[in-house]
């Protein structure tokens, strides 16, 4: 198979920008756990924006570099360096469930925060002339589109995903149970949602629409 200048330049786009998106996703879990008590992420040197520390060679590097490179059909299956932390030393104002899922949403929240700053990016940077139109739509697609993606991805109610957390904390005590089944098959199940063509998309469906809707908007008050 021939790779073209074209796939080598969006394989290089796609990993900047998935780097970029990973690294403020795992920083959040390690400032929020670092916030309620836990010494671990500081420990481990997890407090920083740094990539260098939030990278995984296979999920942050090599995987996106493939799907960039087009190099398969399959679904983008990336990942950064899963932040350690210990509930059991969360702050005692919060229960261990809302400690964890104040951690696990931190990191999807971070997504959209970084979608919400380049979009205001893109509409300043657009309207002013300081962006062409290549180089703001570039950033829609590979940061705004990317982090949205992540957001809904990750909050997805599926164990090891932080959907899974905000789902433990969600649910009554007598049926966490639930989570518990989850957590012992919630891996292949979301490697089955990611294989089988077409199911992915419609899970997503939901989210798809609001992403749509957001960067719609957004092409709309920029300009583009």
């Amino acid at each position: 198979m021939s790779i073209g200048i074209e796939q080598v330049k969006n394989a290089i786009l796609l990993l900047i920008a998935f780097v970029l998106s990973t690294t403020f996703h795992e920083f959040g879990h390690a400032w929020v756990a670092n916030k309620l008590g836990d010494p671990t992420p500081k420990s481990q040197g997890r407090l920083t924006l740094s990539p260098v520390h939030h990278v995984d060679p296979i999920g942050t590097i090599l995987l996106p570099l493939i799907m960039g490179l087009q190099l398969f059909g399959g679904p983008l299956l990336a990942w950064g360096r899963p932040v350690q932390t210990n509930p059991l030393m969360y702050t005692r104002r919060f229960s261990v469930r809302t400690g964890r899922m104040l951690v696990a949403i931190a990191g999807p929240l971070m997504n959209l925060a970084m979608a919400a700053l380049v979009s205001v990016i893109v509409i300043l940077g657009f309207r002013s002339g300081v962006l062409n139109e290549p180089l703001a739509r570039g950033l829609i697609g590979y940061m705004v589109f990317l982090n949205l993606s992540l957001l809904f991805f990750n909050l997805l109610p599926i164990p090891p995903l932080d959907g899974g957390a905000v789902l433990s904390w969600t649910l009554p005590r007598s049926m966490q149970h639930i989570v518990e089944v989850l957590e012992r098959w919630g891996f292949l199940i979301l490697l089955g949602l990611l294989m089988v063509p077409g199911v992915m998309r419609y899970v997503m469906a939901p989210a798809y629409y609001l992403m749509d809707l957001w960067v719609g908007g957004l092409k709309e008050v920029s300009g583009l």
